[in-house]
């Protein structure tokens, strides 16, 4: 089904994109058939279809841990990338077109590939699931995901007859239970029939987006993924450097201006150093500009809460909007963080939860980030218990870690900023 769902909507871009040649051949040329003034439309037709099919190849492997819902932003990306492929074509083969009819291409599948997904909205897609499992909790998150349907929940111990899958369910297996050996037989029964057998942790994390503690044995699970990822950690270092210089004249202005309001509000030093953990556990000094009175842990490391007396009344706007990270960029460049990983914790915090929680070492295994999986999905966490939930939106990106994943989360930090969503 997801397959399915992937090709609807990679057609109906196809057809939205000659759609709006049509109209802008129309609007440019007061004509439905170009050809006859442009003979190398045909051409240019190759051109934007094979931008697309780029564009929905990259689309598809951003829905990393993700049922795949339509999105408008999506939409917008899919747009820029045919636009630039075009561009690119059209110089490098010197090949004249009209500029107008290309711009009004572009501007009508703008609003027809947003029309379209805002239809397919109306009826996601959904799954529907019969788990095996005794750990409610994974059955709680899974019902409460956007895209599944769990017809049933089978005690792994029962020895009750089951009926056969009806075409197109997913039977989810929780691969650390004992199961007894008519639930056995009937598992071995369904994957022979061809049927759609997962292990319940596959399904959880992609409808989550979230690794389930509770189904990690050792460790290694975690280990290995990282282990054959290891050839895109160079290239991943390479493109955070250059992100950084490539948008160091904007971030200077505004950490100069940042750096002038936390100057005049407040008495203090302007840069905030603190200790942090970062990869394999070493530590490493993390850069903040100071949005608190002057040594606000003076009593030690907390969590920071809502409308917190430490902070500075004129640096609330200033955290809302994560300008007070903008000197991390410079641990950047050290080699202390990337633009995204797991969020660097205080010393303190890390030694306390790597006593309290199973497998939050884990979450060093690679270099942390200045944004992250957790930081969009989950937002700030103020105990051990959003501790322990942040962890498992940390650890799947630990598991999952690819330049498609960071993409996804690169572009949806921009919202995450803008919104304001889990600053404190």
């Amino acid at each position: 089904m997801r397959l399915r769902f992937l090709r609807a909507q990679a057609l109906l871009d196809a057809a939205t994109l000659i759609a709006s040649m049509v109209v802008a051949s129309f609007i440019s040329f007061d004509t439905l058939f170009p050809w006859q003034f442009e003979p190398q439309i045909w051409s240019l037709l190759m051109i934007m279809l094979a931008g697309l099919a780029g564009a929905e190849w990259v689309g598809s492997r951003l829905l990393v841990g993700s049922a795949p819902r339509p999105g408008y932003g999506r939409a917008l990306a899919v747009t820029l990338m045919v636009l630039g492929t075009t561009a690119l074509a059209l110089v490098a083969t010197r090949v004249y077109f009209s500029r107008s009819f290309i711009v009004w291409t572009m501007a009508c599948f703008a609003l027809g590939a947003v029309a379209h997904r805002a239809w397919l909205r109306r009826r996601p897609w959904t799954e529907e699931l019969v788990l095996i499992t005794g750990e409610q909790a994974l059955v709680d998150d899974l019902r409460d995901a956007p895209h599944t349907e769990v017809l049933a929940v089978v005690d792994p111990a029962t020895e009750e007859r089951l009926e056969p899958l009806e075409p197109g369910v997913v039977l989810g297996v929780d691969l650390k239970a004992a199961l007894s050996p008519r639930l056995a037989q009937y598992v071995s029964s369904c994957t022979l029939a061809g049927m759609d057998v997962r292990p319940i942790s596959q399904v959880y994390e992609m409808h989550t987006g979230r690794m389930p503690v509770v189904s990690l044995a050792e460790g290694w699970e975690l280990s290995t993924p990282v282990v054959r990822t290891a050839p895109y950690l160079p290239g991943k270092r390479l493109f955070d450097i250059l992100a950084v210089l490539a948008t160091a004249p904007a971030t200077l202005v505004l950490a100069g201006v940042t750096a002038a309001v936390i100057r005049f509000s407040s008495s203090g030093p302007v840069i905030f150093r603190q200790v942090r953990v970062g990869r394999g556990g070493a530590p490493f000094t993390q850069y903040k500009f100071r949005s608190m009175w002057h040594d606000p842990d003076r009593q030690g490391a907390s969590f920071t809460s809502r409308d917190d007396d430490r902070v500075v009344p004129a640096a609330r706007n200033i955290r809302r909007f994560r300008l007070d990270e903008l000197p991390q960029l410079w641990n950047v460049l050290k080699g202390d963080l990337s633009l995204v990983g797991p969020r660097p914790e205080q010393v303190e915090f890390v030694e306390r939860f790597d006593r309290t929680i199973p497998f939050y070492s884990q979450r060093h295994l690679i270099r942390p980030g200045v944004t992250g999986w957790a930081q969009i999905n989950h937002g700030y966490a103020d105990g051990e218990a959003g501790t322990v939930e942040k962890l498992t939106y940390d650890l799947f990106y630990v598991k999952h870690m690819s330049p498609w994943l960071d993409l996804e989360i690169l572009g949806r930090s921009f919202w995450t900023v803008l919104s304001g969503f889990g600053a404190r």
